[in-house]
């Protein structure tokens, strides 16, 4: 059993490997490098001596040594036995098998004679290569938006494939194309609109759905049943199907080409799922807390307030930011709604731009960079109280 377990470790270890360092060596060709051919019968038998060495060695030595050095060799290794490449190349590949090595440390000759061991190997290294693979697949388009941003008319004319960078450019000549966005087409007013609409979408949604999730939750009150059962309807319904006669209606009351408009359609569409989303954690807050602030003299708003919110704080900033990635990148109602210029989201005057034949591309991906990036270091940010507050509330105690 220990002899199946380890030949198993080593081909579906040694395979993994193999695939990363093929997607590595596939993203080194963008940046201008040229192999013949992918060469994975080497890395393969390499990538099974460094397997076996590792389980070989277990803990006869530190582990941050014991991967350095192994790494190392097999960096050394792989670079004789592959095509002539840059530094950078296999100081890539030395990143990789340390990061490789590294998600080997659970694994030993005494680990591998555990009972259903195989299966928990096949099924570790095939997550973990499912992972990477799908994460190669998100961030590819985005490696092109940037690099693309990045890039002169002329280059892009000459190669439009070319997703390589010339780092010999100084700063100001890499980023003209995030100068000119906002020195001539007014990017830093799409900015403030979008963060306006966003920011205010947020408050107003936390405003009307903390009273609310907490009177579903704690209150007894007529068809309360019926609305908790049935409080995420209106996403049955697509967006699409809503926008006609919205479109009616605000332009009737005057409420197009304004930020107030578009506050009040984006509450009314996230509102729903906050309130969705905070009655779950509000029951699961204990109900005696609550009574010893009526004992204390709080009215419903005081114990709101002073008590349910303190305590919610990891719930209620998982639907703020939920709410704020919604306002941020939405699209459909600002295209309908917003006719001036004036009046641009981000995304309405990305649609805008493009709609422009004279507008070259790498503007518009740098708009399209502005879009995302915010996003995206505000999710890394507040990514944990995200899962947290998406998890509380699962389990009652």
């Amino acid at each position: 059993m220990k002899f199946k377990s380890l030949a198993i470790f080593l081909i579906i270890s040694s395979f993994f490997l193999t695939c990363i360092l093929s997607i590595w060596k596939i993203m080194a060709t963008l940046q201008g490098l040229s192999f013949t051919n992918l060469n994975i019968t080497p890395v393969f038998l390499i990538g099974i001596l460094l397997s076996l060495a590792f389980v070989l060695i277990g803990n006869k030595i530190n582990h941050l040594i014991k991967i350095l050095l192994l790494s190392f060799i097999f960096s050394i290794s792989y670079f004789y036995l592959s095509e002539a490449s840059p530094y950078w190349y296999i100081f890539g590949v030395f990143l990789i098998t340390l990061f490789f090595t590294n998600k080997l440390k659970k694994y030993s000759m005494q680990s591998l004679q555990e009972d259903f061991i195989s299966e928990k190997i096949i099924f570790d290294f095939i997550t973990l290569f499912g992972i990477v693979f799908f994460a190669f697949v998100i961030l590819f388009p985005f490696y092109i938006m940037l690099v693309t941003s990045f890039k002169t008319q002329i280059a892009l004319l000459i190669n439009p494939l070319d997703f390589s960078l010339d780092f010999t450019k100084s700063l100001t000549e890499l980023f003209k194309s995030y100068f000119v966005i906002f020195e001539t087409y007014n990017f830093g007013r799409y900015i403030l609109i979008s963060s306006a609409v966003s920011i205010g979408t947020v408050i107003v949604t936390l405003l009307f759905a903390i009273p609310a999730a907490y009177a579903v939750a704690r209150l007894n009150f007529f068809g309360k049943n019926f609305l908790s059962t049935s409080i995420l309807i209106i996403y049955m319904f697509p967006a699409i199907v809503l926008v006609i006669p919205l479109y009616t209606v605000f332009s009737q009351l005057g409420l197009r080409n304004s930020i107030f408009g578009l506050l009040i359609v984006y509450t009314a569409t996230t509102l729903p799922v906050a309130i969705y989303m905070l009655q779950g954690y509000f029951k699961s807050i204990p109900k005696e807390i609550e009574d010893a602030g009526i004992m204390d003299g709080q009215n419903w708003f005081g114990i709101i307030l002073k008590i349910i919110i303190p305590l919610s704080l990891p719930a209620i900033a998982s639907v703020a930011l939920y709410v704020f990635m919604i306002a941020w990148n939405e699209f459909l109602f600002s295209l309908m709604f917003l006719d001036s210029p004036k009046s641009f989201t981000l995304s309405r005057a990305i649609q805008y731009l493009s709609g422009d034949a004279e507008t070259p591309r790498q503007y518009l991906m740098a708009g399209s960079v502005i879009v995302t990036l915010p996003v995206l270091f505000i999710f890394i940010y507040f990514e944990k109280y995200l899962v947290s507050g998406l998890t509380a509330g699962s389990v009652k105690e």
